[in-house]
């Protein structure tokens, strides 16, 4: 109600351009209105050139202008032409009456050209449109107002376009009359104005010319116009402007007034115009820029100066001159014409600029952090405004005031600047992606156009009515306001916790890569802040294998080598972008193709299936290389757990992912973010070679570079076939799926479901009345306090002899269709148990945990690596796949309840917060997001400088949230109460891939891929640190039933135990397997040899070669030192029982009572027996 009457009282104060500009002006006749700053573009020219040769000088600068001021105007230059307002107003009135006549067919011009053969084009629905050839000039703003005045539409027609695009946009458009200066203050474009015979016969339409000389001196019959606002009948539109859009094909946009009205009065309110300020006119009128920069001053009375067109076609930093000559006050430019003329702004003799001008707008494109950080601190008191928008939505639709730009940076990372809020009477959406945080922008209000002309298949794709939309926002609450027409603009956003909306990129340019939504513009946009590069274009490209590359096709300023360019701008780049926005080829070409309207021409770029050869080394490899060589490809032969790679193949293109780097980057003793830089063994060994590395550090790594020896095996390394680093079977189905399937029995081979005690003793009582969940390291969900005390009470006893061994075998599985790499979530709800767990396929299953029997199947949207989590009350279970989306499914239905898609893919385990009702869960997108899933609704997120693939941790006690990244930061989130708050960061100086551990004392275990086990108290500080002899890639375990030790894997193959309290080695045990995920000890068995000797536990150990380890673990262990300082009857840790399973696991266990649950890559989960012989 408050947004119709805002829009009635801008209609009611302000009707219409044409009668605003009549009452400023006749208010203002003998105040200048415009300069043709042809005086100014020489001098400026003159300055450059002394510049060049002399010492910059602030003083002498000014000198130099003031020599050539205007004596009667100070802020003018000599041999400007003026025009004051009394001249423009006199010509409209002339211009308007000589259209009228010539539209109405009441009389001969002389300057009117009529083509040799010409139809009269009738159109009674829509106002006629005149098209207008001219150069930014005075003319052109005075043929504008008086097009407007004689209420048709106005087509600007840029006489610096091919002549082919000209002629086509006349004929698509049926233009009743073309409007053309006789004579231009633009000496360059004189061959084109004066061919006004050439371009009637060819476009058929008639010419009428015109002069502000001959306007102003002859005199002309007073017309009895009605303005256009008091019209019984008012046009549809007003102008006409084309843009190519995304399909190439020429789009005439249909604006309004209104909208036009809109976006200068908005503009007015928020930075209100005053009368000691001059505009500048430079934007080409094929550009909707173009129309606000001259209405702002016209309509406020404001002295705006036009430069010569061509002068900054010929030299952009012209536009500093004219800005340090002219005083200009305000600026609109696109950021990477802004970027350009940095370097002139930044130079001692442009100071005046930075404190004459008062506000930049920047619009057109993304804003980098980057160039808004520079601006900011050259132009400290200027305000920087960041607008998003279109032709179709009358220019801008959005704003950011960068002022708040500091602010969110403390929160959020980002590398645009936010596109902001929508302005004035616009209303901005986002459909179809996520509710309120992500989706496609639709624009609706006062800012939108009436639609394409004459178009309407086009219409009717990106203009749809509110009643399409509504009910399809995910939960965007939308007001009832009849069919309201939104724009779709194709482009993507998402939505910060302040409000404001950060854009992604086009719809038809956004991709996911590795379950990474990439936006191609933002890769171009870090590209181009490359010193060395001129321009580029991103594309993306499908190889063999279906392996999405991005290939960037770079113009450079100097000549230099594809393979040093490679090199250098891979390094330049992984400092600013994650690696899945870092493209896989470099190609230079000598320009790029562009469209008529100068955009870039993708369609047209080389053939990306004929440029493999363009980064291939053809370089040879010395004797002295060959050992080093040998020994990288050795590494990433490990990582990828495949047989041969040759020097030129590409690390990643072969499926290498951020763990398989992580283990090469151990293994070589370097920064793993190198690998990112130099993806071929060719490439990296040349970084090596010429001391290229500038992330090295210690790694604590069992090779020597300087001896370029061999490296001992750390472990034996196993090749199977189910040890490929790319798994098949992915699903292909678009739509979720939801099965209750009955199961066969062949497929599903069950246990008795009537196992008795004596199979089980615990579980018969245990599982009748008890809520509560287990999942990997550990990690318990009780359903209450009395729950929590019965379960680990539920343990049972059995004696059994030091050094006797037990056994495991199979009691069941159940096919995921592909790799299962996520651990089990096993429940425990009224009477019965299930396992909840998913695969590479998609596929999300919950299964019967004592027999077997599948329950339901969901087919998600991506592939599934995360365990499952719990909510309060055991109604949902909350996992997350690599399409970046995060479920919450119906416990007994496997129905999809809610959905929250974050950014990037999702490999972190969800974590209840009980006492909030919140579900926390990271996303490769470097957030971390709190989920209400009450609401349904994103309460919290904030960036943790890094990929976040271990599970958050929560110390309730404390109310402390501690959550790790790739970048090896750890983060402190105090979540007592809303608001929550960073308490600190420390930086591991490795990545963190496993999960966070909270101990009971409030301190928090850290494992980062250096081998490093670092403990933080709760402020930050260093506990204790201890080193393992290998990369861990999971987390750690700490279990009730081993209250003093801390359990850690590591990729060496070894599990260590850390004393809690003190970090001191307790005992370590090796599997000679690599392990990479985490240990699990069973707290509801126990073993015992005798009332003097402490009990023992089980743990489970899977190693990454598809081995079973099951452990007893003495309770009572004590460092190695007291160990060595008395005899021990018994062994602290020894093997109690091993299996192999058919493929590799990297799913970590869980152990109950002697059952053991875990995932593999043969596509299966399973359930294994503990078999122990209990005397009777």
């Amino acid at each position: 109600m408050a947004e119709a009457e805002e829009e009635e009282r801008t209609e009611d104060n302000h009707c219409c351009i044409s009668h605003e500009f009549f009452k400023s002006a006749s208010q203002n006749l003998h105040k200048i209105a415009v300069i043709h700053a042809s005086g100014g573009a020489r001098i400026c020219r003159e300055f450059g050139h002394n510049s060049i040769t002399t010492t910059n000088n602030k003083n002498d600068d000014d000198d130099f202008f003031s020599s050539f001021r205007h004596q009667s105007n100070q802020s003018f230059l000599q041999r400007d032409e003026f025009f004051t307002y009394s001249e423009i107003l006199s010509s409209v009135n002339s211009l308007c009456y000589r259209i009228r006549r010539v539209l109405d067919g009441g009389g001969h011009d002389p300057d009117l050209i009529k083509p040799n053969e010409s139809e009269r084009i009738d159109n009674t629905d829509s106002p006629q449109i005149l098209g207008i050839y001219m150069v930014p000039s005075v003319e052109y703003i005075v043929t504008v107002l008086s097009v407007l005045r004689s209420g048709e539409a106005f087509l600007p027609l840029d006489p610096s376009w091919p002549k082919h695009r000209i002629l086509s946009i006349i004929s698509l458009s049926k233009v009743a009359l073309i409007l053309k200066c006789k004579t231009s203050f633009d000496s360059t474009d004189t061959h084109q104005l004066k061919k006004s015979q050439w371009m009637a016969d060819r476009s058929g339409c008639a010419v009428l010319e015109m002069s502000m000389k001959e306007n102003c001196e002859k005199e002309f019959e007073c017309l009895d116009l009605v303005w256009p606002c008091q019209s019984v009948k008012p046009r549809k539109f007003c102008y006409l402007l084309y843009t190519s859009g995304s399909t190439g094909k020429p789009k005439g946009v249909c604006g309004t007034e209104t909208g036009l009205l809109n976006r200068y009065l908005w503009m007015q309110e928020l930075f209100p115009l005053h009368e000691e300020e001059i505009l500048l006119f430079k934007t080409s009128i094929s550009f909707i820029d173009h129309l606000q920069e001259f209405l702002s001053a016209i309509l406020t009375c404001i002295p705006l100066v036009i430069p010569p067109f061509e002068e900054f076609k010929i030299n952009p930093f012209y536009i500093a001159d004219f800005l340090k000559a002219y005083c200009i006050s305000r600026l609109i430019m696109v950021p990477t014409v802004m970027r350009a003329i940095l370097p002139a702004i930044q130079s001692p003799y442009c100071r005046d600029v930075q404190a004459y001008l008062k506000v930049l707008v920047l619009s057109g494109e993304v804003l980098s952090v980057f160039l808004w950080d520079v601006l900011h601190k050259l132009l400290p008191k200027t305000s920087i405004l960041n607008l998003y928008g279109s032709t179709e939505v009358s220019g801008d639709c959005t704003y950011f005031d960068c002022k708040r730009l500091p602010r969110i940076l403390e929160t959020e990372l980002l590398s645009s600047v936010p596109i902001g809020i929508p302005i004035s009477n616009c209303k901005v959406i986002l459909v179809g992606e996520n509710e309120f945080s992500q989706g496609e922008i639709y624009v609706g209000g006062t800012c939108t156009s009436v639609g394409y002309f004459h178009d309407p298949t086009v219409l009717s794709l990106d203009y749809i009515e509110l009643s399409q939309v509504y009910g399809h926002c995910n939960g965007i609450p939308l007001l009832d306001e009849g069919c309201r027409s939104y724009f779709r603009t194709g482009d993507y956003a998402r939505r910060l916790h302040t409000g404001d909306l950060v854009f992604i990129g086009r719809k038809d340019r956004t991709l996911k890569l590795n379950g990474q939504r990439v936006a191609l513009e933002e890769v171009e946009s870090n590209l181009r802040e490359h010193p060395d590069i001129i321009d580029v274009a991103v594309i993306s490209y499908e190889g063999q294998g279906k392996f999405i590359y991005l290939i960037a096709y770079i113009v450079v300023k100097a000549n230099d080598e594809i393979q040093m360019l490679d090199s250098h701008i891979r390094k330049w780049l992984v400092k600013r972008l994650p690696p899945a926005l870092i493209p896989n080829r470099y190609v230079c070409i000598e320009s790029l193709p562009r469209t008529s309207s100068g955009k870039v021409d993708y369609s047209c770029l080389p053939d990306p299936a004929f440029l493999s050869n363009q980064i291939k080394s053809n370089a040879d490899i010395t004797q002295g290389d060959s050992d080093l060589l040998e020994v990288i490809e050795k590494a990433f032969s490990n990582a990828l757990m495949i047989g041969k790679v040759k020097k030129d193949d590409d690390f990643f293109e072969m499926g290498g992912n951020s763990i398989a780097a992580a283990q090469v980057a151990y293994k070589l003793g370097i920064d793993m973010r190198v690998l990112y830089t130099f993806p071929s063994p060719y490439k990296l060994l040349s970084a090596l070679r010429d001391n290229e590395l500038a992330y090295k550090f210690d790694f604590g790594t069992c090779f020597d570079w300087e001896h370029k020896s061999k490296p001992k095996p750390a472990y034996k390394k196993r090749l199977s076939e189910s040890s490929l680093g790319i798994c098949s079977g992915a699903n292909d189905e678009s739509a979720l799926t939801v099965k209750r399937l009955k199961v066969d029995s062949d497929m599903y081979p069950l246990l008795n479901t009537t196992t008795s005690g004596h199979d089980m003793p615990w579980i018969s009582n245990f599982r009748l009345s008890k809520t509560c969940s287990f999942s990997r390291c550990n990690k318990v969900v009780y359903g209450g306090i009395n729950e929590a005390n019965d379960v680990r009470q539920a343990c049972w006893s059995a004696k059994y002899p030091i050094n006797s061994k037990g056994s495991m075998h199979e009691l069941w599985k159940v096919h995921l269709k592909s790799c299962v790499d996520a651990s089990p979530l096993v429940v425990f709800k009224d009477g019965n148990a299930y396992v909840f767990i998913g695969s590479h396929s998609h596929t999300f299953l919950c299964v019967d945990a004592v027999s077997g029997i599948l329950q339901w199947e969901t087919i998600l949207e991506g592939r599934i690596e995360c365990s499952a989590a719990i909510v309060d009350d055991f109604s949902q279970v909350v996992v997350g796949c690599y399409e970046g989306k995060v479920y919450f499914l119906d416990f007994m239905t496997g129905n999809i309840s809610w959905a929250f898609d974050t950014q990037g893919e999702v490999k972190s385990q969800p974590v209840l917060d009980m006492e909030r009702k919140l579900i926390w869960c990271g996303s490769y997108d470097h957030n971390l997001y709190a989920l209400d899933y009450k609401n349904h609704c994103c309460v919290f997120h904030i960036s943790c400088g890094g990929s976040i693939y271990g599970s958050p941790s929560i110390n309730t006690v404390h109310n402390m949230l501690y959550v790790a990244s790739t970048m090896g930061r750890v983060t402190a989130i105090l979540i007592e109460a809303s608001p929550f708050r960073n308490m600190w960061i420390h930086e591991l100086g490795a990545p963190v891939f496993g999960t966070l551990v909270s101990s009971p004392n409030g301190n928090v275990i850290c494992c980062s891929v250096n081998g490093h086990v670092t403990v933080l108290s709760l402020s930050g500080s260093v506990v204790w640190k201890a080193i393992t002899g290998g990369p861990i890639f999971g987390g750690a375990c700490l279990s009730n039933a081993l209250p003093s030790q801390v359990l850690v894997c590591s990729r060496n193959g070894s599990i260590y135990s850390f004393d809690l309290e003190k970090g001191d080695l307790l005992w370590e045990y090796n599997i000679a397997d690599p392990i990479t995920s985490s240990a699990y000890v069973d707290e509801n068995m126990q073993l015992t040899s005798d009332p003097f000797h402490p009990l023992d536990r089980l743990a489970c150990i899977c190693s990454s070669s598809g081995s079973l380890h099951v452990l007893r673990v003495n309770s009572g262990a004590r460092s190695k030192m007291k160990q060595a300082a008395q005899d021990e009857v018994s062994p602290t840790v020894q093997e109690f029982a091993k299996m192999e399973l058919p493929g590799d696991i990297f799913s970590s266990p869980v152990m109950i009572g002697g059952q053991i649950y875990i995932g593999c890559r043969d596509d299966f989960m399973y359930c294994i027996k503990v078999e122990v012989s209990i005397p009777m």
